[in-house]
């Protein structure tokens, strides 16, 4: 593999795993995290779908989450505390989630470089669908004019701005976890539980919402595998479909070994 200056200095080996739960995949995320620390795997992707969850990040407020510890009990949802960055967020099924566990070393070690890499993957995975979006002033995501989905006029002119993809990572030496999630055909009901992302002036959009279509989210997982391949300006080397594996099966065997037997069939 020729490494192009900015790249990652390994290919990913993308995985998508279907629906899940949060807390099993955020486990195995530390997993890999700890993996990548010690060079056991390459860089690794995993794309999937959440069961709902409200998820805490480093800086929530606890009045961001608007439903009761009861209601949320009744309803189903899950509540976890991370250690991702960010506010408040709201998972549910129809949601692509995707994980980075990469190695930014030594050529992409910039937070604020990160984040917008995150939000041009997210912009690629839109655009085939008609939809352009953007940054909104210093608000943390991916943004679109409902007014003009297929154009993005910029903050100071956007009509009726929403957020259609929620970033919240975390960097320990420069290996990155958590990364972002793009509203697909989510149900937007489930956002009137919480303050998304701590901006409560602004609404929540999907590529459903907008087109009046819903994609397979598994479709759209395919096609952020390619667009993390050319932002990151790295190989694809793999992308994995466990998503029929049930759970409580050792996934991250699975993808330790898979993904360390391609970083060595892959890297000089």
């Amino acid at each position: 593999m020729n490494r192009k200056l900015g790249a990652l200095g390994a290919p990913i080996s993308a995985w998508w795993l279907g629906r899940r739960p949060y807390a099993p995949v955020h486990a195995l995320m530390q997993e890999l995290v700890e993996a990548r620390h010690a060079g056991k795997v390459g860089n690794v992707l995993l794309l999937l779908e959440h069961e709902p969850v409200i998820t805490l990040g480093r800086a929530a407020k606890l009045e961001h989450v608007l439903l009761p510890k009861a209601a949320r009990a009744a309803l189903g949802i899950d509540y976890v505390e991370t250690g991702r960055g960010g506010d408040v967020t709201y998972h549910a099924p129809g949601q692509l989630v995707a994980y980075p566990i990469f190695d930014l070393k030594p050529d992409r070690c910039d937070v604020r470089r990160y984040v917008r890499d995150l939000i041009a993957v997210m912009q690629l995975v839109l655009r085939p669908w008609g939809i352009e979006a953007g940054l909104f002033g210093d608000r943390i995501g991916a943004w679109v004019d409902r007014a003009s989905p297929s154009r993005w006029p910029g903050d100071e002119s956007a009509v009726d701005p929403a957020k259609i993809g929620a970033i919240g990572v975390r960097l320990s030496r420069w290996i990155t976890s958590h990364g972002f999630a793009l509203n697909v055909s989510t149900d937007l009901a489930g956002f009137r539980w919480i303050v998304p992302c701590g901006d409560g002036t602004h609404g929540v959009a999907s590529i459903a919402s907008l087109i009046g279509q819903e994609p397979a989210v598994r479709q759209t997982a395919l096609a952020a595998a390619t667009a993390f391949s050319e932002v990151f300006a790295t190989e694809l080397a793999k992308v994995s479909d466990v998503g029929d594996v049930p759970p409580g099966e050792p996934l991250f065997e699975s993808i330790l070994g898979a993904s360390a037997l391609l970083q060595r069939a892959l890297l000089p």
